[in-house]
């Protein structure tokens, strides 16, 4: 039998199935035959439900509206768990009515395992508890034969409160299920083919990627294709692929889009091995010669040069590139500039480190980029320039400072992973 992070493998899958594909009887009936289709198999499967197709949106619309929008958070939390808990209820009984032994868990039981912080509506996973509680409950009944069915969203306080843990949840609970069960894979049943390459709804002809990192994934997160929720991306284990594929197939071993890899839970502070360097073209309106970016472009190609980042305003146009062998570069630029009348000049600012701060969710974290640049600005460190790029921030120093402001930026983001790790770690 397989190993995996010294745990055996049960031949396990996690499959969560979104709201849009348990919008209504046929649909949930259609999932529940692939369901019972991969059990005959020999698969030992978990299922993770979310709420029928919109029926959240409709528990909070009339929970805001009898309680004149003043709804307590623990109430409100226990109204919207409604959903998942009525879609197990269904999911479980005509797993059942078909001959398949089932049963679902639900935050009343006593051993119910995902529990949380008590962050009503937004509430967070404790580790340590649920992945012990997730074997000693669900382990001995899948290896009984049983399909075991947990409503998403859903978690419970240690005083036995219910919570739900905002958007993404039912990810959440799948990732943390696969984690704690050495799943094989992850399968994300819902309305779309997989990952798209662009979003079907702004571009007509965007293709299905058979395959995409974590890391590439996360660059993805604001472009409108529906997709596990990034927030859920820090529980993924690295050893367990996820799978996404659209609900009409009615096969869980139909074709999706595979995601590989992991992405880290905490804030990382790395930097770019070879020293870089900041090339500005000035000029009234630089930036609008399309021809004059095409041919820049072109002759950092050939120099079979990276570009580590780019900043393009009116009056100029910033290159950031590693600094290997750029003498003859530098001259096509020059080059360039003289050619171009809408360009002044250019000017080298060498010797820079390229440094990257790296964490699922860092664009939504508040502070962070004050963190940085107040700590940096305590020492006297300038900041040659600085980006933000879904879930990391680029920045340039000088090279010579390149690990005072390393320390100093990982010592101030401290606080971040601190609280990171307690929310991970502690029971």
């Amino acid at each position: 039998m397989n190993e995996k992070k010294g745990r055996r493998s049960l031949g396990c899958l996690v499959v969560k199935f979104g709201g849009s594909s348990l919008a209504d009887g046929p649909r949930i009936a259609r999932a529940i035959e692939s369901v019972i289709k991969k059990a005959k198999q020999g698969a030992r499967i978990v299922v993770v439900v979310s709420a029928m197709g919109r029926t959240t949106d409709g528990l909070i619309e009339a929970a805001t509206q009898a309680c004149m929008g003043k709804t307590p958070g623990d109430s409100l939390d226990d109204i919207m768990a409604m959903g998942e808990r009525t879609s197990a209820r269904i999911f479980s009984a005509g797993l059942r009515a078909r001959g398949q032994k089932s049963l679902y868990l639900d935050p009343a039981r006593p051993d119910w395992p995902i529990m949380t912080d008590d962050r009503f509506t937004n509430a967070r996973p404790i580790l340590n508890l649920c992945e012990g509680l997730i074997r000693k409950t669900i382990m001995p009944l899948i290896e009984d034969g049983a399909v075991v069915v947990v409503p998403g969203f859903i978690g419970k306080t240690e005083d036995g409160r219910v919570t739900t843990m905002g958007r993404g949840g039912s990810d959440i609970t799948a990732l943390i299920l696969a984690k704690a069960l050495a799943a094989d894979q992850i399968i994300m049943v819902t309305d779309v083919e997989g990952i798209m390459t662009a979003d079907p709804k702004v571009i007509k002809n965007s293709k299905k990627l058979d395959e995409i990192t974590v890391d590439a994934l996360v660059g993805l997160a604001d472009s409108g294709t529906k997709f596990i929720h990034k927030k859920a991306l820090r529980y993924k284990d690295s050893d367990t692929d996820i799978k996404v594929i659209n609900c009409s197939s009615g096969d869980l071993d139909a074709d999706g889009t595979l995601i590989h890899g992991s992405f880290p839970n905490e804030i990382i502070v790395d930097s770019y091995a070879e020293p870089a360097m900041a090339v500005t073209i000035v000029g009234e309106r630089a930036s609008e010669s399309f021809e004059t970016l095409k041919s820049i472009l072109g002759e950092i190609e050939k120099a079979d040069l990276s570009l580590l980042g780019m900043s393009i305003n009116r009056n100029s146009v910033i290159l950031y590139l590693p600094m290997r062998g750029t003498d003859d570069l530098l001259e096509a630029l020059h080059s360039i500039v003289v050619r171009d009348e809408r360009a002044i000049a250019l000017a080298v600012r060498k010797n820079l480190a390229f440094i990257r701060v790296k964490g699922v969710g860092l664009e939504e974290t508040p502070g962070v980029i004050s963190r940085i640049t107040s700590a940096l600005n305590s020492a006297g460190i300038n900041i040659y320039g600085i980006f933000t790029i879904t879930s990391s921030v680029e920045l340039f120093v000088d090279l010579n400072l390149k690990e005072n402001a390393i320390s100093l930026i990982s010592e101030a983001l401290e606080a971040y992973n601190e609280m990171s790790r307690q929310r991970n770690e502690e029971g």
